[in-house]
């Protein structure tokens, strides 16, 4: 059974640092490309960040370009969203997902999802 497990959320204040984990199994985790999403209050989700099976590629939205850095480990089966200077339009559900092939800022692309992380930040 594939499953996701995303961790790492909180309350902080703005400009203010947090590390999203997600930890996938039940596939093999080197062929995946992952991606965190995030869907604010009253908002559509939005694709933040994916990064390639290999680590060779990566995506960003603009409005993290910066202060968003995204990372894995195959080792680990586990992906990482370092988020630094978070602003109070970063609060969001987080979540992971992943699927084979390359990575895609689409939530429509991807067919394995996990639950969501509450990240909220006030000014």
């Amino acid at each position: 059974e594939v499953q996701l497990q995303a961790s790492g959320g909180g309350s902080v204040q703005a400009g203010e640092s947090l590390t999203l984990s997600c930890t996938v199994s039940g596939f093999i985790f080197d062929d995946f490309a992952v991606a965190w999403f995030r869907q604010g209050p009253g908002k559509e989700r939005e694709g933040v960040s994916c990064i390639t099976s290999t680590e060779r590629g990566y995506y960003y939205i603009d409005s993290v370009k910066g202060r968003f850095t995204i990372s894995r480990d195959n080792t680990k089966n586990s992906v990482w969203l370092q988020m630094d200077a978070l602003k109070p339009e970063d609060t969001a559900v987080y979540y992971c997902a992943a699927d084979l092939g390359p990575p895609s800022p689409y939530a429509n692309y991807y067919q394995h999802w996990g639950q969501g992380t509450q990240v909220t930040v006030s000014s």
